[in-house]
C-alpha cells in the first residue's frame, strides 16, 4: 500500500485512468465489432469514419501501440471495401 501522501495521489490518479482506459477500449471493440458485423455496405461506410477516430484516440492516449491501431484501420477498411 501507498505510504506517502503523494504515493496515495499516484495510485488514485492511476486508477482513475485505468478504469476510463477501460471503457475507451470496450467502447472502441464494441463499434469495430459492430462494423464486422455488418452486411450493409452503405451502413458500414457510414460509421467507419466515427470508428477510426475513436481508433486514433485510443492510439494517441497511448492505450493502444500506434501500429495496432493502424492494423485495425486497415483491415476494417479492406473488409468495407470488400463488401457488395
Amino acid at each position: 500500500m501507498a505510504n506517502t501522501k503523494n504515493a496515495k495521489k499516484a495510485h488514485r490518479q492511476s486508477e482513475r485512468r485505468r478504469t476510463e482506459n477501460r471503457l475507451r477500449a470496450k467502447t472502441t471493440r464494441n463499434a469495430v465489432r459492430k462494423v464486422r458485423l455488418t452486411t450493409d455496405k452503405a451502413e458500414a461506410k457510414k460509421s467507419l469514419p466515427d470508428v477510426v477516430a475513436l481508433i486514433d484516440k485510443l492510439a494517441k492516449k497511448k492505450v493502444i501501440h500506434k501500429n495496432k491501431a493502424a492494423n485495425l484501420k486497415s483491415k476494417l477498411a479492406k473488409k468495407v471495401n470488400s463488401m457488395k
